[in-house]
């Protein structure tokens, strides 16, 4: 099966096509442009170099959130379009299992967390055992605070991994020495660990791929208040 994946979650964004497990291209951009700039270069480019067109392609993901609203809403966008265009089935990951697939290979606890502002953090815990993956906790917002006493309940070395990685490990590594950074490579949210995480999730149309924001948008929030 071959597969287009996108991800534009966050302020790094990336394209992959994968044939099975094997990883045929990949674009990764983290240069701080607008994602409605280079996303669909990207993609070109990634299919181009592959050898296919978006006909060949017979599944589409995209990471669904959570992350920046209008990123997770362009990429979700994208793939909509493209799977309407050739009539083919799409499936959206968790931005924060996707993240977890770069530690294959490790044998850890992979802590998954984006920066979602004010001293919060969308996190997700997933126990790595070389070449699989299990959930541990479910995606969620939350305070750093509370992160804390999520990583001290661990029993296997825990490793951050993603664009809130760096602060939450400035933050927790003076009261937690065992915490471990992941190494930049491999730290950012990719297209390809959306691919990889995509093999046991069920297809749908186009039509039904929803967004997983996991809170409300500040202008929602503000007006509750």
């Amino acid at each position: 099966m071959k597969i287009l994946a996108i991800d534009s979650s966050a302020c790094a964004a990336s394209a992959a096509v994968m044939e099975d497990e094997r990883l045929m291209s990949e674009f990764f951009l983290n240069a701080g442009l607008t994602h409605s700039q280079t996303l669909m270069p990207m993609v070109d480019s990634a299919l181009k170099c592959a050898g296919l067109s978006c006909s060949d392609i017979d599944l589409f993901v995209v990471t669904n959130g959570p992350g920046s609203f209008t990123g997770v809403r362009i990429g979700i966008a994208a793939v909509k379009g493209l799977a309407q265009a050739v009539n083919k089935k799409c499936i959206g990951v968790s931005t924060l299992e996707a993240m977890a697939y770069n530690l294959l290979g490790f044998t850890c606890i992979a802590c998954c967390v984006m920066d979602a502002r004010c001293e919060q953090v969308y996190a997700a815990m997933f126990s790595i055992n070389i070449d699989k993956i299990t959930r541990i906790t479910q995606d969620s917002a939350i305070k750093i605070t509370e992160l804390s006493g999520m990583i001290r309940n661990c029993d296997l070395p825990v490793v951050l991994v993603g664009d809130g990685a760096e602060m939450c490990y400035n933050k927790l590594s003076p009261e937690l020495p065992e915490l471990r950074l992941a190494a930049e490579c491999n730290r950012f949210q990719r297209a390809s660990g959306a691919a990889l995480a995509s093999k046991l999730k069920d297809p749908v149309d186009f039509y039904n791929l929803g967004i997983n924001y996991l809170r409300l948008p500040q202008a929602e929030r503000e007006l509750k208040k």
